[in-house]
């Protein structure tokens, strides 16, 4: 697509650090780049002297510097929607990997144990299930659940009233309101500087004795310390976190010591499927933007900006 458009493509490679990323927007000079891994700062920002549009693949934009873009006259845009469904299975797979303990017993039954007399599992159906956000990805999951029987509620204070009831969902005004009444959370808001930690020790606590967190949003979203502390007391019985505070860990997360906690690398989205989807928006995206035409505001993540190429 970019080449019919008559652009070269350039990959830096994955998680570039700030110094290698500047290093290669001032060699090639791109008016437009596609953001996957790793920071775009501000440095990065600044160093791009025709660049014109930064494209996120995929939906959240928290690890590049928007303030600084605009500053500049910068679009950025993100890909929204393209990896809804797949995000969305990966979710209900951490909600059944975790409430059904499949990871703890598939390591007995390889270490030679046989578990079923002593083992009392929980059903699903019946639930309560409560979707921070009321996205493309949230919509998704209400969706895969709508069958098995599991109470869906959702909180998010943009989405409109209409959008949730055609999810089958019941609207939540507070956030607390949510946290009290899941017997599952499952986060899929973007992180912002307002809702960092919005799972800390003591909204945790809201949430009812033996129930689960989900995560395939942000890692920032979660205090993970707090989260530890909810799972080792036992207040929780489990979590499927598909996104960290730090990405890629620079060691071996606590997290991980724990039999009730699922970890993926932050690949809810990284599907053959959903990779097509969020690529070709990121890349039209670009071209479409530089061409002129107009972008869906759901896909601007700061203000509108005028493209002009010299």
């Amino acid at each position: 697509m970019a080449e019919t458009a008559g652009y070269t493509l350039v990959h830096t490679p994955p998680y570039p650090s700030e110094e290698m990323l500047v290093e290669f927007i001032v060699q090639h000079d791109p008016v437009g780049v596609v953001s996957r891994m790793g920071k775009f700062g501000a440095g990065a920002v600044a160093a791009g002297k025709s660049l014109r549009v930064i494209s996120k693949h995929g939906a959240g934009v928290d690890n590049i510097d928007v303030e600084a873009a605009t500053r500049h006259g910068i679009q950025v845009i993100r890909a929204t929607g393209g990896n809804a469904v797949s995000v969305a299975e990966h979710a209900v797979a951490l909600i059944f990997a975790t409430v059904k303990r499949l990871l703890p017993l598939d390591k007995s039954m390889r270490a030679g144990r046989w578990e079923k007399a002593g083992f009392l599992g929980r059903e699903l159906s019946g639930m309560r299930l409560g979707l921070v956000g009321g996205g493309a990805i949230a919509a998704a999951v209400a969706q895969i659940v709508k069958g098995m029987g599991l109470n869906v509620m959702v909180y998010d204070p943009y989405a409109p009233a209409e959008a949730i009831e055609a999810m089958g969902a019941r609207r939540v005004e507070q956030l607390e309101e949510l946290l009290s009444q899941s017997d599952i959370v499952s986060l899929h808001c973007p992180l912002t500087k307002e809702n960092a930690h919005l799972l800390n020790a003591e909204t945790l606590a809201l949430m009812p004795a033996d129930s689960y967190v989900v995560n395939t949003s942000r890692g920032g979203l979660i205090d993970e310390a707090a989260l530890l502390c909810a799972l080792e007391s036992g207040h929780l019985a489990g979590a499927g976190l598909d996104t960290f505070e730090q990405e890629p860990p620079s060691d071996v997360s606590s997290l991980a010591a724990s039999e009730r906690v699922v970890l993926t690398p932050h690949i809810a989205g990284v599907t053959a499927e959903a990779g097509t989807r969020v690529g070709e928006l990121a890349v039209k995206g670009i071209i479409d933007f530089l061409a002129g035409n107009s972008l869906p505001k759901a896909r601007l993540a700061n203000a509108p900006v005028t493209a002009t190429i010299t």
